[in-house]
């Protein structure tokens, strides 16, 4: 009994990064590229244990670094004991075929890797779809890794019939069978929030959609103006499900704020297709918080690979509010500053400490505030449930409490602008200047002349 009680500790895989380097490239991008792939790998749990480039004027068609650098991988990972080869770019199925047969081990690349996290990630049958359907996508052309005997099934009439179809033909029809069922399943999720959205609408409610490299704080910053309670954790890729939150504004103003999947560069066009249900949050936005990790020493590139991704949604000219986050680190504030020159408007907030807080909501209200309808109103003090209303769901300005009626300038939502019209006070225009007449002189003065 003792015996099946033991549990024996799992050692933790390790893995071993390859990167190829173009001649015609920087190497300094290629470095910071297998840093982050050796974070993606940490954030899949497993651990890297060395990395190596392979610098060529092209990849190669069979074995994408060359067969004789292969050959010297794979003796240098037989020796550290690796289970699992990550390539920083994407393979072809000949290329991930003839790698695995190089190296002996499982061969994967960035898209891959990419995959295996979101999969472990998505909490939300939206989501699970959505990982689901970029999966199959991405396995459907390399189906021919998985079968190497090709054998044929037999026909359906027996020796009278023909051939049936291979086994590999089979596996990707119904692959394909299964990529068109979640995709209808997605077009329901869509018009849910078509739907939605027409609700929202009805509020007139504006959508403000945080935007951001993986891992600049956006689910952090997101609790701290909401209290969302969204799983924040210092990895890669921590939330995939987005998540809308009312936010009311200092000036009085409903904002619904919506949180998004993480960017990242090098992202497969085939994610952003296949998580285009989760996206539409940010092309249906009115307005873009550029969230920025300040801390980060590659934080322009980030930057500028958020706006590829922006571009290839077509949400690229988009009002936006850059908001540098976690300047309560040195290094943070430092380049929070240099940031600004290039970005004015721009926040700089510690979503972790609640700094600049006040500053970011205040500057949404202000980006905000062109919708809003400039009203002077005269409303008499016994109406005292119109003045609270108008003080709960308008920006007031002035105020004057003298006299018969309480007086009011107040920055009001056009579709509550209705319920005060009657209490407006429309400026009298100023009377325009008549002009005198020349006055007639009489016929005997004019004789006289």
């Amino acid at each position: 009994m003792k015996a099946l009680l033991e549990t024996s500790v799992r050692r933790t895989d390790r893995a071993f990064l390859v990167a190829l380097e173009l001649k015609s490239g920087d190497s300094g991008n290629v470095r910071d590229s297998l840093d982050e792939l050796a974070e993606l790998a940490t954030t899949a749990g497993l651990k890297v244990v060395g990395d190596g480039t392979q610098k060529m004027e092209h990849p190669n068609p069979s074995t994408f670094i060359g067969a004789g650098k292969a050959e010297e991988f794979a003796s240098h990972c037989r020796s550290l004991e690796v289970d699992t080869v990550l390539f920083d770019d994407e393979l072809t199925a000949a290329q991930a075929r003839n790698l695995e047969e190089i190296f002996k081990t499982k061969v994967l690349d960035r898209t891959g890797l990419i995959l295996d996290i979101f999969a472990g990630r998505a909490r939300t049958r939206e989501g699970k779809l959505q990982v689901e359907l970029a999966q199959l996508e991405y396995l459907l052309p390399r189906l021919t890794r998985f079968w190497t005997h090709l054998s044929r099934q037999r026909g359906s009439t027996g020796s009278i019939g023909g051939e049936g179809e291979s086994q590999l033909e089979a596996d990707r029809r119904k692959t394909q069978e299964r990529i068109d069922k979640i995709r209808e399943e997605l077009d329901v999720v869509r018009r849910q929030r078509t739907t939605q959205r027409s609700g929202r609408q009805r509020h007139q409610w504006p959508l403000a959609s945080i935007v951001g490299y993986t891992n600049a704080g956006k689910s952090t910053l997101l609790n701290a103006l909401t209290g969302a309670g969204v799983l924040a954790e210092g990895k890669l890729f921590a939330t995939l499900d987005p998540t809308t939150r009312r936010l009311r504004l200092p000036t009085n103003q409903n904002v619904l704020l919506s949180d998004t999947v993480g960017f990242i560069r090098k992202l497969p066009h085939g994610l952003v297709e296949s998580f285009k249900a989760t996206l539409e949050e940010v092309v249906e936005a009115d307005l873009l918080i550029h969230v920025v990790d300040a801390s980060h020493p590659q934080a322009e590139e980030q930057i500028e690979a958020v706006k590829r991704v922006l571009h290839e949604l077509d949400a690229d000219r988009k009002p936006t509010l850059m908001v540098f986050n976690k300047t309560d680190r040195d290094v943070g504030a430092a380049v929070a500053a240099r940031l600004r020159n290039q970005f004015p408007n721009a926040v700089c907030t510690s979503a972790r400490t609640g700094s600049g807080l006040q500053e970011l909501m205040s500057e949404l209200g202000i980006m905000l505030r062109p919708v809003r309808a400039l009203l002077r109103l005269s409303i008499p003090h016994a109406d005292a449930a119109v003045i609270a209303r108008l003080h709960a769901m308008g920006q007031v300005l002035e105020i004057d409490y003298s006299g018969e009626t309480a007086r009011f300038l107040a920055q009001i939502p056009p579709h509550l602008a209705h319920e005060f019209r009657r209490y407006e006070v429309l400026e009298e225009a100023p009377k325009p200047a008549t002009a005198k007449r020349p006055r007639k002189r009489s016929s005997t003065a004019a004789a006289k002349r």
